[in-house]
């Protein structure tokens, strides 16, 4: 197992409610397998995130922590028991799913039982600013057709809303607060937001206080929980709340379980967003094999980087094309 640490610029700044950064560091985990003496590599990368405790540094230690069970023969299940979920599982998880398909040449989505991938349409993010950037960066993006734009600064969200609208008049919109509203003010940002005709709001309270939307009643636009969802087990406590949840690799950790949660979600009756960290097309690729089940995609992190990795998936503009087999999976 060789696992390393890389660094990618992104395209300018990102910015969300929690803060800024102008690149993404990634994990990537590879495992090689010898058959009659060639090598076979499997790849997978994660994205560690310091809102779930996560580092670098602590995501190869784990990984370091399994090195051994890994290279005495552990296989892709017993890696679930191994590891809880999050960015570690997550690289682990996807590299043991692009190696057995190049060990047995059958496909990814076949052996996920899913369709064979098609071309989807990505929401393109538009990160936090005054609402003046943000509505220019708008019109620089007029093209794409679903915009998702990050909310939930310190102030100007109502201005930030009329803004991108008034900019972007036929696009569909995705409001995303990322924790940064409150009880005190949410009501008039769920009003303005669908007095602006949104589509969906993405974790409008922190995940501690979900129990508020129980209290206020349906929302006239649908929320998606985000933060407040890692696996199947959040699933149940989410209902009543949320009517969407947003399917994230780095927090399932991995495909196989992302592809658990997305059936018992959809079981249980919400609709489905696949959701991606800041990566690059080895952190998207995965996560394509959901995106036939998602009324929402968001898997546009490569668009928002300076460079992807080679051999990245093909974007063009908004609409992604399936991943080659050089690539992943």
């Amino acid at each position: 197992m060789q696992i390393e640490v890389e660094r990618f610029p992104i395209a300018g700044r990102f910015t969300i409610a929690r803060g800024s950064k102008t690149e993404a560091v990634v994990v990537t985990v590879k495992l090689v397998a010898t058959v009659n003496g060639s090598q076979v590599q499997g790849w997978g990368e994660c994205v560690p995130y310091t809102r779930y405790g996560e580092t670098v540094d602590g995501v190869v230690k784990a990984l370091e922590s399994i090195r051994d069970s890994v290279e005495a023969g552990a296989d892709r299940l017993s890696v679930q028991t191994l590891k809880p979920r999050g960015a570690a599982r997550n690289a682990l998880d996807c590299a043991f799913w692009d190696l057995e398909a190049k060990l047995t040449g059958v496909p990814a989505y076949r052996r996920a039982e899913v369709a064979a991938p098609r071309s989807v349409t990505t929401a393109y993010t538009i990160s936090l600013d005054e609402p003046s950037a943000m509505a220019a960066s708008v019109l620089r993006a007029i093209d794409r057709r679903i915009l998702k734009v990050k909310l939930g600064g310190s102030g100007g969200d109502l201005e930030r809303i009329r803004a991108i609208r008034e900019a972007a008049p036929h696009a569909t919109l995705i409001a995303d607060a990322n924790e940064g509203w409150t009880e005190e003010n949410l009501d008039e940002h769920l009003f303005a937001c669908a007095e602006a005709g949104f589509s969906l709001i993405e974790q409008p309270l922190p995940a501690a206080r979900d129990e508020f939307l129980r209290q206020r009643g349906p929302s006239a636009v649908p929320l998606c929980a985000d933060e407040s969802v890692h696996d199947r087990a959040g699933l149940e406590r989410l209902r009543g709340l949320y009517q969407v949840v947003n399917i994230k690799l780095d927090k399932t950790g991995g495909l196989t379980e992302a592809l658990l949660m997305a059936r018992e979600a959809e079981q249980l009756g919400f609709r489905i967003m696949v959701g991606c960290m800041v990566g690059t097309s080895l952190s998207m690729a995965p996560a394509f094999l959901l995106a036939g089940r998602a009324e929402f995609v968001d898997l546009d992190g490569p668009l928002l980087l300076a460079r992807d990795r080679d051999n990245g998936l093909s974007y063009e503009r908004s609409v992604i094309c399936p991943p080659e087999p050089t690539l992943w999976g």
